[in-house]
């Protein structure tokens, strides 16, 4: 049986107060049984709001959500200690009631990196990186695309998605749409160039990959890309713009029925930041809401006037600590970035 989620909420992302030297209290204890749609969290609006936070925003670096059709499954990634160790997460709703997080079966060793959840349109199929080894008798392998299907409530054990999407280079960030295309990241042989690839499914198999174009595969780096599930437009990180907030940016790139992509589009101020820890997004499958991974600081005014050990620990401990966090808002802004013609 999976326990209910009961929280410790920090408030208002402990509110400190710029007349107080140090808060009487660093925390509130909050007991919270979650229940309705998205976590039971207020729906946000035009800005940007920290999604869950105390449950998927943490403190800890977070980043690439996923949810299944109904809403009722939620997953997201943690890393530990730059990667050394990074799983994926789950909650689910259950009587009306989330679950608390736990780690996803068949993910729970530290020894390999499983990351970069993906849940097919249909919700039949489960994609996410992961460098495990490839057989039960190998060593451990490259970042390669996996896959798990859907068996009752839960998935089937984990399966290398083979050739020719895997490759002896890295390929991550699997992302699919409603007739089964995946798009992915691939590392370009012997260079730190990422670029996005597709492969089409046909018959059941996946067809040689295809680099996309430049729109696409704009800037100096790219990777990570998220594409709309009617492959409407993509979402693509994008390192070296020339009109970037700074470091890593988050542009859409919209495509036409004649399979011909637009000019990139930066996503402007509300979602990117100077910060650049801008590095994966996901829009909800009814295309109401975005959620994108940020590094961004708390507001100014919700800083602290001096610094002690108990406020670096309440600090170290809650979301917005310079770590990513995961942010959403509503994706109605979308349309109005379309040129005319797409």
């Amino acid at each position: 049986m999976k326990k209910l989620i009961i929280i410790l909420i920090p408030l208002a992302i402990l509110n400190y107060g710029c007349k107080s030297s140090e808060p009487e209290k660093t925390a509130q204890e909050t007991d919270a049984i979650l229940s309705g749609p998205y976590l039971g969290q207020t729906l946000p609006g035009d800005t940007p709001v920290l999604f869950a936070p105390g449950v998927v925003s943490t403190g800890m670096y977070t980043r690439d959500i996923a949810m299944t059709p109904d809403g009722i499954e939620i997953y997201f990634c943690v890393a530990i200690g730059g990667f050394a160790y990074s799983t994926i997460l789950f909650t689910k709703q259950m009587n009306g009631q989330w679950t608390t997080p736990e780690v996803v079966p068949n993910m729970e060793n530290p020894d390999y990196m499983n990351f970069e959840p993906c849940i097919s349109p249909d919700g039949q199929h489960f994609y996410f990186l992961s460098n495990r080894p490839d057989s039960a008798d190998a060593e451990m392998g490259d970042q390669d695309i996996w896959a798990m299907d859907r068996m009752g409530d839960g998935w089937s054990k984990p399966y290398n998605l083979g050739l020719p999407v895997n490759t002896e280079r890295a390929e991550f960030y699997p992302s699919v749409t409603t007739d089964g295309t995946i798009y992915f990241t691939r590392q370009e042989k012997d260079s730190p160039i990422h670029n996005i690839y597709r492969s089409r499914l046909k018959n059941g198999k996946y067809t040689e990959p295809e680099k996309l174009p430049d729109q696409v595969n704009c800037g100096l780096n790219r990777y990570n890309a998220f594409i709309a599930q009617d492959e409407s437009f993509i979402i693509v990180p994008a390192v070296g713009m020339p009109d970037s907030y700074g470091g890593t940016d988050y542009y859409i790139v919209f495509r036409n029925e004649d399979d011909q992509w637009s000019d990139p589009v930066n996503m402007g101020e509300r979602v990117n930041t100077r910060a650049g820890g801008e590095h994966s997004a996901y829009v909800t499958m009814d295309g109401k809401y975005l959620l994108f991974m940020s590094t961004r600081l708390m507001p100014d005014d919700q800083k602290p006037e001096r610094l002690t050990y108990k406020i670096l620990t309440t600090l170290y401990n809650q979301p917005q600590n310079g770590n990513s966090d995961i942010y959403w808002m509503k994706a109605d802004f979308i349309r109005r970035l379309k040129p005319e013609g797409f």
